[in-house]
């Protein structure tokens, strides 16, 4: 916990696109949960795990994602377009992914979640560990979950 939201590190992951992936979310020093789809695509794993994030944990919340997908359409309010158009986006085409988005939204805008990017594979060690157990959970293909003491990976 930072100040007075709870920082939640959420990564998606997939081998091949579409392909099998994974999806987690984690939290410093507290919970984590991961999942898989056997066939999915990368930018549907990383909505599902900002979703999973937020439905889990309690207000206030601070989603940290290194999707600019995610993060850009709150942050840009890119959802208020989608809903003032039926669903459609900028180029009149139906909004990709709607079915994870809709309670993403819903849920993020009723609650005051914030969203904030960070370079992927970069030099964030939580970024790091939520990417390793997106990737792992894609090729378990099995949830998991608990406290982040019980992973047994140091952050690097």
């Amino acid at each position: 916990m930072t100040g007075s939201r709870t920082i939640v590190y959420t990564d998606g992951a997939c081998s091949g696109n579409p392909g099998p992936g994974g999806w987690a979310w984690v939290v410093q020093g507290g919970n984590f949960a991961c999942g898989a789809e056997t066939h999915t695509t990368n930018q549907r794993m990383e909505i599902q795990a900002a979703l999973e994030a937020v439905r889990s944990l309690s207000d206030p919340i601070e989603v940290v994602s290194d999707s600019t997908y995610v993060v850009n359409c709150f942050k840009q309010f890119w959802y208020k377009g989608w809903l003032a158009n039926g669903w459609k986006n900028s180029q009149k085409k139906p909004v990709a992914n709607r079915d994870l988005w809709e309670p993403l939204i819903e849920l993020a805008v009723a609650r005051r979640v914030a969203f904030r990017w960070v370079k992927g594979h970069g030099t964030d060690p939580m970024n790091q560990l939520v990417d390793r157990l997106a990737v792992e959970a894609g090729k378990a293909g099995a949830p998991r979950s608990g406290l982040m003491s019980s992973l047994n990976l140091r952050l690097r």
